[in-house]
């Protein structure tokens, strides 16, 4: 449909001469001779037109390609929803079971922070349900492994897109959420320069039809979604800060996150609904995504495969602030249990509420060569190591995260260095992966994209 004009143009029809209860069949052919050119072609046009559009919306949509285009299923190819036993589920996965436990909905859900979320949430005895597409960005088996996990935890995960906005209403029919925990976005930094649309749809379409449902629940719920260290772009004042200059993005992926920063201040000014926003830095470990560095490293050192390493301008040093899931998490509920209430009815904002943003970071960042090093050791496998020029393709040469606001309002202390953590992933993908020749992963190239 979004080929199709948001206002069609107007076309005008001759009237005919005769109304249809004063003459027999007969006589309106004969009368039908007598028309003008322009009226009959006019008619069957319409007629063409109609017919076209019924076959377009009527007929199945593939499944795209990540490689060619949008990545993304199609709302019509989502798995089906509704019914009594349907229900069930939903409110069983979301159902508290501890004191003053929360109700959370988590987008993304089957993604590499929300299944880690998900499962934290559900172990304190939290109700949770999530949500996922299971889209193709990378492999989707990977998602559905993530998905067993979470089923065996407890958690319910209802295939579905957050820009499905009769599916996110029905959702809070069933459960009065009191959180929304919302992580579904489309990832990475150089997808966009191939498929820029993908990005605009999930991050900034996505962020609103989540927002929209929230602020029209009533209670409101409150709002915690991933923002990313990316909105800092060309920023060269380090360690970033929240107070720091946003507004020079060096990619497509980073300027939707910026936008979703705004787009989350109007709705908190003009609906009333409690929002946090979480600036991750590098986020890796167990259960990973393919088309990060560590991860694809490790694949293809495995598999003596050449790795592509960045540096800068006159050899600089491409560094990152990785920070290890587990730290993640722990920001990620610490955000929910410090979210504020939402202060809206229906749509309507009452008073003011919370609007904050935070880094999530580790605070060392570490050079991308070392972190090879790392992976060396821990392999027992020589990297073959490839040094390039880092191209212009929206990657930035360093990032470092200030997180004393995060360690002051939310009790924040990443606790997991870069070789424990790298540690933890390596006997996780041995494990996935049992071999290193496994066609299994990441359908990402050979870069140092972090």
């Amino acid at each position: 449909m979004d080929s199709l004009p948001s206002t069609p143009g107007k076309f005008k029809v001759d009237k005919p001469q005769y109304h249809y209860h004063h003459h027999h069949p007969r006589q309106l052919i004969l009368r039908w001779h007598h028309y003008p050119l322009v009226s009959k072609l006019a008619f069957w046009s319409f007629l063409a037109i109609a017919l076209l559009l019924a076959i377009f919306l009527l007929s199945p949509t593939t499944t795209p390609n990540s490689s060619s285009t949008s990545g993304r299923r199609s709302l019509r190819n989502a798995a089906p929803w509704g019914g009594p036993a349907w229900e069930k589920r939903v409110r069983s996965s979301a159902r508290v079971r501890r004191p003053g436990g929360i109700s959370v909905l988590v987008t993304g859900a089957a993604g590499f922070v929300g299944t880690h979320v998900s499962t934290a949430l559900k172990r304190r005895g939290d109700g949770v349900l999530g949500l996922d597409n299971f889209n193709d960005y990378y492999d989707p088996s990977l998602k559905r492994a993530r998905q067993a996990l979470l089923d065996r935890a407890g958690v319910f995960v209802v295939e579905g897109d957050v820009n499905d906005g009769p599916l996110l209403h029905k959702l809070f029919d069933v459960v009065p959420f009191t959180h929304v925990m919302h992580l579904a976005a489309q990832a990475g930094v150089r997808y966009a320069m191939t498929n820029p649309s993908s990005y605009v749809h999930s991050n900034v379409a996505g962020l609103v039809s989540v927002l929209e449902v929230a602020k029209s629940a009533d209670p409101q719920p409150a709002v915690v979604w991933a923002s990313s260290s990316s909105v800092y772009g060309l920023n060269s004042h380090v360690p970033f800060s929240e107070v720091d200059r946003t507004d020079r993005p060096a990619s497509l992926y980073a300027a939707t996150k910026k936008a979703g920063e705004e787009i989350a201040h109007v709705y908190n000014h003009i609906y009333g609904l409690a929002i946090t926003g979480l600036r991750f830095f590098t986020v890796y470990g167990p259960w990973g995504r393919p088309d990060m560095a560590y991860f694809f490293f490790t694949r293809d050192i495995l598999r003596s495969k050449p790795i592509s390493i960045f540096e800068g301008p006159d050899h600089a040093t491409v560094a990152r602030d990785f920070t290890y899931i587990d730290d993640i998490v722990s920001g990620c509920l610490a955000a929910l249990d410090n979210a504020g209430k939402s202060t809206g009815s229906g749509g309507k904002k009452r008073r003011s509420a919370p609007l904050r943003v935070y880094n999530l970071g580790n605070t060392s960042p570490v050079p991308v060569s070392h972190l090879v090093s790392i992976l060396e050791q821990l392999l027992k496998v020589k990297a073959v190591r490839n040094v390039v020029k880092m191209p212009r393709n929206g990657d930035v040469q360093f990032t470092h995260a200030n997180i004393s606001l995060a360690q002051r309002e939310l009790g924040y202390h990443p606790t997991t260095g870069l070789n424990t953590g790298l540690k933890k992933f390596v006997r996780w993908y041995l494990e996935y992966y049992p071999t290193s020749s496994s066609k299994k992963g990441s359908k990402g190239g050979s870069s140092s994209a972090i």
